[in-house]
């Protein structure tokens, strides 16, 4: 297995905690969960639609400074303190993801960090280099 390295994205928020923005391990880049923060660390202003914007402009951050974009992303979770919102996070999302879409689980939690209302992590598949 090939050994794991960070990915750090300054045109996103800094971690709140002990992680990596991302990890890179083989053939895979892990996204760890972007809240709707900008590069400041201040909460994006409006609803969930207006938070969903920021996280994946997030995310598009990270995955650049990976080289990749959002056609990469194999895998999402989103996790939303209330699935009745769940209408305005998806035609967010549905905007900027391109087919083949990533497969996805959609989880209610009973909060998140800095009192935001959606948050997604990611999993990219890197390019395969030749001869592998």
């Amino acid at each position: 297995m090939s050994g794991k390295s960070a990915v750090v994205s300054r045109s996103a928020p800094a971690a709140i905690g002990p992680y990596s923005q991302a990890v890179r391990c083989g053939s895979w880049l892990f996204l760890s969960g972007q809240l709707p923060l900008d590069q400041a660390g201040v909460m994006a202003q409006g609803g969930v639609a207006e938070q969903t914007e920021q996280v994946i402009l997030n995310l598009k951050a990270v995955l650049r400074e990976a080289g990749l974009d959002l056609s990469a992303v194999v895998k999402t979770t989103v996790y939303m303190i209330d699935l009745k919102e769940f209408p305005a996070m998806n035609e967010v999302y549905a905007k900027h993801f391109p087919a083949p879409h990533p497969a996805r689980a959609t989880v209610q939690v009973a909060a998140l960090p800095k009192a935001a209302a959606v948050e997604i992590e990611a999993v990219a598949a890197l390019p395969q280099q030749e001869g592998t």
